[in-house]
């Protein structure tokens, strides 16, 4: 992006988004800082989309030091700063969904959602009225024009790749986003911050949900049910569905030979199958709700890598159009803990063909 521009930079007061905007301006564009508005104030009274107690932790990316954070950054940098409220848009577009897949025994992938209707879509549309046409955030991802469309390439720093959570970008969101780390690796980032002289440089990154402080379970009503063995016998009782996850091992409170594994969460009978570790394998899987970047649409079968969750290695697949959109993902080695609710994103190279959600 050569031609100088107006760009919005999200600034979560991390050092990534940080760094992200001392480039932009470093580069001569104008740069605003802004970030979203997400979690409950603290002397607020009226109905809230978190637990009572439990938003703006200061542990929390969204938490009020956060903002302070980035105010700082913005200050040094010398640009504008605003904060802007998306509390609602964040409850309706990602909150409710958390809660809504958690009752129906999946696990959800918030980040997703909040990437796809929060940051490139309702903070897009912000920034125009801000008279900006460029929106840009600290995502180790790459944003390349190809023949009129737009791809979307893994980071450079494939430790660090976010690309995994971007896939729902629309192209018109992509042809008005900026990556300007996803080219670097993260000790280069940190050393930009340095550089930059930002005290956000040795800052922790945050690992945990950004609206979770304290457990899951703050956000549900658990109640007590059935654990069941491969052959349907009651082998025990766990504290509530939602507390688990597909290939869970650890809290089970069960006393085996061998290990037990989380193999399927039913909500409607409020009971959780385990098995041994081979039975948390699977061969196929089935995604909906799809989006794609590579390509307009899925129309034959394709080799890809995918990649069921964020933190798993991609694997060699055949991914195959279904009817109503969906797609069937075909592995050539047995995947472990293929979760619902999760996203599966397809790869080819670098470049993220699409991707979509589990059992949806």
């Amino acid at each position: 992006m050569s031609i100088k521009q107006k760009v919005v930079v999200a600034m979560s007061g991390g050092v990534d988004s940080s760094v992200a905007a001392a480039l932009l301006k470093e580069q001569g564009h104008e740069v605003i800082g802004v970030t979203m508005q997400i979690w409950r104030k603290r002397d607020e009274r009226q109905e809230t989309c978190l637990p009572a107690g439990k938003a703006g932790d200061e542990k929390s990316c969204c938490s009020v030091s956060a903002v302070e954070d980035a105010r700082r950054v913005a200050d040094k940098l010398g640009i504008p700063y605003y904060v802007l409220n998306f509390r609602d848009i964040f409850k309706k577009a990602v909150i409710d969904d958390f809660i809504r897949e958690y009752n129906n025994g999946h696990t959800p992938n918030p980040c997703v959602r909040c990437n796809r209707f929060v940051k490139f879509d309702a903070l897009l549309k912000k920034v125009r009225g801000l008279g900006a046409d460029f929106i840009a955030t600290g995502h180790y991802a790459r944003v390349e024009r190809n023949n009129g469309s737009y791809l979307l390439k893994k980071g450079i720093d494939k430790k660090k790749d976010q690309s995994y959570f971007l896939y729902p970008v629309s192209q018109e969101a992509l042809s008005r986003t900026i990556f300007p780390v996803g080219g670097l690796t993260k000790a280069e980032v940190r050393g930009l911050a340095r550089k930059f002289g930002l005290k956000v440089a040795d800052k922790k990154e945050s690992q945990e949900i950004c609206f979770v402080e304290g457990s899951i379970g703050d956000f549900f009503k658990p109640q007590k049910g059935d654990i069941i063995d491969m052959k349907g016998k009651v082998v025990g009782t766990h504290k509530g569905y939602q507390l688990y996850t597909v290939g869970q091992r650890r809290g089970l409170g069960l006393s085996r030979p061998n290990p037990a594994y989380v193999v399927k969460i039913d909500a409607k009978s409020n009971k959780i199958t385990i098995g041994d570790k081979g039975d948390v394998y699977g061969d196929d899987l089935t995604v909906g709700q799809m989006s794609y970047i590579y390509v307009n649409r899925l129309t034959s079968p394709m080799g890809a890598k995918v990649k069921i969750r964020y933190n798993s290695p991609e694997t060699d697949a055949e991914i195959m159009p279904l009817s109503q959109g969906k797609v069937r993902v075909m592995f050539k080695e047995p995947q472990f803990a293929i979760t619902p609710g999760q996203s599966a994103v397809f790869y080819d190279g670098d470049n993220v063909i699409g991707g979509g959600i589990i059992g949806a």
